[in-house]
């Protein structure tokens, strides 16, 4: 008895303390929150918001840091155009007229080509490959260091998969059949394509649409089925192709002001890094489920789903490394990132040959199969 008595006046005694230190933990978390200072910030899209999954990335990012933060830390969201138009939004981070910014990287190409290697480039990594190169690879460490001669940091907070090809008014049946066709395609796919007779235009997803009822433009690819139903692409441009070549797995970043950014408690930095992966993560998966209720319903309404001809991708894939090779003679950034890029970009390839790409055909194989 005296043993057990003992034993029990050690549990109670442990589970006291135990009470008793979270009860103080419980209690100086107030205290520690209090010693934070109160921000308010400014977030200017590269999207309108009615495009509710990618612009709502964001929102996504602004809600979860807000109640991580206590409320502390709070980014009020604008879509493309309230404050900035998108094109300028890097600019408005740099100028610190915003102290964040939501949008692609490959937007600001015009700049240098490297802008693009962060978020996607054609004929690289798909999803998965991209955030473990970006997270776990050193990519987003490298992407930083050449955004710092632009004073901005980039996280990423964004994830559409692969894309689809675009809209054209006509069949698309070889390679002879994209001379001359007016295309809104951004970034380098637009210089690639560009090498294959294509005439490339650079325009805001609000801009597509009335381009391509006026005729100003022939084709048009811009995310994928949900986005692009909501735009209205089908109805004028019925032959809607597959992949986009030029994005297997887009990250969105969000773009920081560098001082801004530095001036941050770490608690904040955590906090904010954080919620930009909560975005990442959400984002691709709203993706996944809006896309494969949008597809069926287009083809509902009579789009035409048709492969890009192969000639057209071995075309675009000697013409894509062809630049690339050009791009590490001209730009000293891309030089030192894309090596590194290739590198991590092969080995992955390698390796999901082995597994992912063998499960996934036989899987596909069977059910397209009917079994």
């Amino acid at each position: 008895m005296p043993h057990t008595l003992n034993r029990r006046n050690f549990l109670s005694k442990g589970v006291l303390a135990g009470v008793a230190t979270a009860a103080g933990s419980t209690l100086a978390a107030p205290a520690i929150a209090e010693e934070l200072p109160t921000l308010r910030w400014r977030l200017t899209s590269g999207f309108p918001n009615n495009l509710d999954t990618i612009y709502g990335g964001a929102v996504v990012m602004a809600e979860t840091l807000s109640k991580i933060t206590q409320g502390k830390f709070q980014i009020q969201v604008f879509q493309a155009g309230e404050i900035v138009p998108g094109p300028q939004a890097l600019d408005a981070v740099n100028a610190n007229t915003v102290e964040i910014a939501h949008t692609c990287g490959y937007y600001f190409t015009g700049k240098d080509p490297t802008f693009a290697i962060g978020s996607t480039i054609p004929f690289g990594m798909n999803a998965r490959q991209q955030n473990a190169w970006l997270y776990h690879g050193g990519g987003n460490e490298l992407y930083n260091e050449f955004l710092a001669d632009y004073g901005v940091v980039g996280i990423p907070g964004g994830a559409t998969g692969a894309q689809m090809g675009g809209w054209f008014r006509s069949e698309i049946k070889s390679l002879a059949d994209l001379q001359g066709v007016k295309m809104r395609i951004a970034g380098i796919a637009g210089q690639v394509m560009a090498k294959l007779g294509v005439v490339p235009q650079q325009l805001p997803g609000g801009d597509i649409y009335p381009a391509l009822e006026r005729g100003t433009i022939d084709a048009a690819e811009w995310i994928g089925p949900y986005d692009d139903e909501r735009l209205g692409f089908y109805q004028i441009a019925p032959n809607y192709y597959y992949p986009a070549y030029w994005e297997g797995g887009l990250t969105v970043h969000f773009f920081v002001n560098k001082a801004q950014y530095e001036a941050l408690p770490e608690a904040y930095k955590v906090a904010l890094d954080t919620a930009c992966k909560a975005a990442n993560v959400n984002m691709q998966a709203m993706y996944d489920v809006k896309n494969t209720t949008a597809i069926r319903t287009l083809v509902g309404k009579g789009v035409k789903l048709r492969p890009m001809p192969r000639d057209v991708l071995d075309a675009a894939y000697k013409a894509t490394f062809e630049l690339y090779s050009e791009f590490e003679d001209k730009h000293p950034a891309w030089a030192k990132i894309y090596p590194q890029w290739k590198k991590f970009r092969d080995e992955s390839f390698q390796w999901f040959r082995v597994a992912e790409y063998s499960y996934d055909s036989y899987n596909y194989a069977a059910q397209a199969a009917g079994k």
